[in-house]
Formats: C-alpha cells, structure tokens, sequence
C-alpha cells in the first residue's frame, strides 16, 4: 500500500469508527424524543437528501481546488453535527445535527476521487477494497464501542464519536498530501452537469446501479435496529455488537477475498455476485425465526456487501475520465444520496405499516432489479 493510500485508509477509517458509532445508535436515541419508525427513517433520510444537494458540489470543487481541502471540510462538518447530537434536548434538535452533517458530507466521494488520483484503473477495485475495509474496520470498532459506552449513557457514545472524527480531520490536515488536478474541470454550475453525464449510456446505466444498490442497502442498515428490536428484543449495546460481527466479516471479504475473485470474476462479475449473496441473505433475515437463524442470514448478506461496495465504486471510476473523476463521483455521491434519501423512508414505514419483515423482502427484490442493470453493464477504462 503506497504512502497516500494509507493515509486516506488511515483517515477514513478513524472517521467510520465515529459514523458506526451513531448508525446503531441513532434509532434508540431518537425514540427517547419520542420518534416513530417513519420519523427515524425522515431522520436518516434527511442527511442524505443534504448530501444530495452538496455532495455534486464539493466533487467539482475537489477537481478545482484539490481533495485534501474539501475532505478536511467535510470531516469538521462531521465533528459539528455530532456535538449538536450530543447536546439535542428535542428531535428538532436531532434533525438540524443531521443537516450539518449532510451539507458538508463529501468525505467518502472525495476519498474515491482521491484513490481513482493516485492509481491506475486495473488496480482501483483492490484500492477501493482498502476503503472497503475501512468501512468494514468501522463498522467492527464502531458499534462495539456503542455497545460499551451506551452502558454509561446515552450520549458517550455521540461524544466519542465526535472525538474520534476530530482526530480523523487532524490526520487529514497534517498528513495527507495532495493530488494533481485539471482546474478546467470545476468551472462553471456543477449541476449544469448532471444531465449531461447521466445521457451518456454508460455512465447513466452505472449511476442507475448505484442508486438502486445504496437504496437496497440504505433499507437494510436503517432498520436493523428497529427490527431487531421488535422482533428479537435487542438493545443498544446487543445492536452495536451484532454490527461489529457484521462489520468483521465485511472487513475479511474487502480486505483479502475482494482480489482473487475479481481478478478471476473481473468487477462486474463479482458485483452480481455479491448482489446474489445479499438477496439469500436478506430474504433468510426477514423470517429468521431465531437469533441464530438471524446470525446464519447475516453471513451470505456480509459477503454480499463485502464485494457489493468496492466493485460498485470501481465501476463509477471506470465509467468516468481522468479529468472528471470529482464531478463524476460528486454526481455517483448524489444519486447514491438519493437511494438513502428514499430508502430508509421506505424501509421504516413499510416496517411501521407492515411488519418487520417487509423492509428486508423488498430490499432483496431492488437487488434482483439491480442484477438485471447490471448484467447489461459493458465495463469500461475511460479513464
């Protein structure tokens, strides 16, 4: 792993430790304000919505005025959101902490566009399968650390985080070096550009995998705690904990399978592999009878994430020139946005209105939606 690869690594994991902090989180803290099941997915879903309006923005503005500053700012935002998290005596409160957070959340786009920078195509699913595993790294600590710091109180946790996603901007600020930018990239409006790359056929067949991949997962990862709750009894510290099982073996498959099977299978076809694994596991989730029953369900469905994340990042990157990588993954982090905006409404109303099973069915049948796009998906090296 070269230098600034680490770097990034580095930072975005410590960032994801705080972000998998509030995920499992969240839910029980806004039901002490007296949220319902739909007001928690609006919860979720306001950030995302917020990030749909910035995120294209702050990707132009990474092309125009380099990654390293706009990746700074998105992490302060982070740390802000949280303290108003921390210190919320309402759920108004809770909803203006996420629009902070939202409105400057470039973070992860701008650290895609940062490793598509600094290596060449061939090798971006096993980079992005080192962000992969920061995602997976985070989501192990992250929830954990929830489920311990939750047994002092409610908001140690949302402290912690904020700490931890301080530390995450100081590593960025101090240590991580720029890239080499083209300025004409970032002229002009960059939602002038939007319609303009999703009318081109193959970056607008991969923008419409993208967001009915984030939306399937969006269902998922915001309505586990509420179904696990409801159908098993959980708590805080029992979510975060089964969080951090999933997260390691989300760290396993991005960390170590990730390369042989895409240099056998190619990134399309792990993609739809990992797409496969995720229905099996989501369908055998949603009538898991057990708590074991539900451990077995989560294994096929952490596989399926595991090679679902990198490769779908890797084929936005492959869709889009060198010159255009911030714009493109700004507008890849805006429809992305947008399945998280629609997709945690819809998983926790349907969960409110239909039963606990019903978030995870419908969730499966989008990946099978997203298995047909992606088998007429022609890979690409645009860059």
């Amino acid at each position: 792993m070269s230098r600034p690869l680490l770097i990034i690594f580095l930072t975005i994991f410590v960032n994801l430790i705080g972000f998998g902090i509030i995920i499992p989180l969240l839910p029980f803290y806004a039901e002490t304000f007296g949220a319902s099941p739909l007001q928690i997915g609006l919860l979720f879903a306001i950030f995302s919505v917020c990030q749909l309006v910035a995120a294209p923005v702050l990707g132009d503005l990474s092309d125009r005025y380099g990654r390293r500053p706009v990746l700074i700012f998105s992490l302060a935002g982070t740390v802000v959101s949280f303290v108003m998290l921390a210190l919320a005596h309402s759920l108004t409160m809770l909803f203006l902490a996420r629009i902070v957070d939202g409105l400057s959340g470039g973070n992860i786009s701008t650290a895609r566009a940062y490793v598509a920078d600094i290596t060449e195509p061939k090798d971006r699913a096993r980079a992005y399968g080192f962000i992969g595993a920061a995602f997976g790294l985070g989501f192990v600590l992250g929830p954990a650390l929830s489920g311990v710091l939750a047994r002092i109180s409610i908001t140690a946790p949302i402290w912690v985080a904020a700490a931890l996603t301080l530390a995450a901007t100081a590593m960025a600020w101090l240590w991580l070096p720029e890239t080499v930018h083209r300025a004409q990239a970032g002229t002009g409006n960059p939602f002038r550009f939007l319609p303009g790359l999703l009318r081109r056929p193959i970056i607008g067949r991969v923008m419409a995998i993208d967001f009915v991949y984030w939306f399937a997962f969006a269902i998922f990862q915001t309505t586990f705690a509420l179904f696990a709750e409801r159908r098993f009894g959980f708590d805080v510290p029992r979510t975060g904990y089964f969080f951090a099982a999933f997260g390691v073996l989300g760290a396993v498959v991005q960390g170590g399978l990730i390369r042989p099977v895409v240099a056998r299978l190619g990134d399309k076809g792990t993609f739809i592999l990992g797409l496969v694994c995720a229905v099996v596991g989501l369908v055998g989730a949603a009538f898991a009878p057990s708590v074991v029953a539900l451990s077995v369900a989560l294994v096929p469905l952490a596989l399926g994430i595991g090679f679902g994340h990198p490769t779908v990042a890797s084929l936005v990157s492959r869709a889009a020139r060198g010159d255009e990588q911030g714009r493109v993954q700004g507008a890849a982090s805006a429809v992305e946005s947008l399945g998280r905006t629609i997709g945690p409404v819809w998983g926790n109303a349907a969960l409110q209105h239909y039963g606990n099973a019903m978030p995870f069915v419908s969730a499966a049948g989008v990946l099978v939606m997203t298995v047909v796009l992606a088998a007429g998906y022609r890979v690409t090296d645009s860059s």
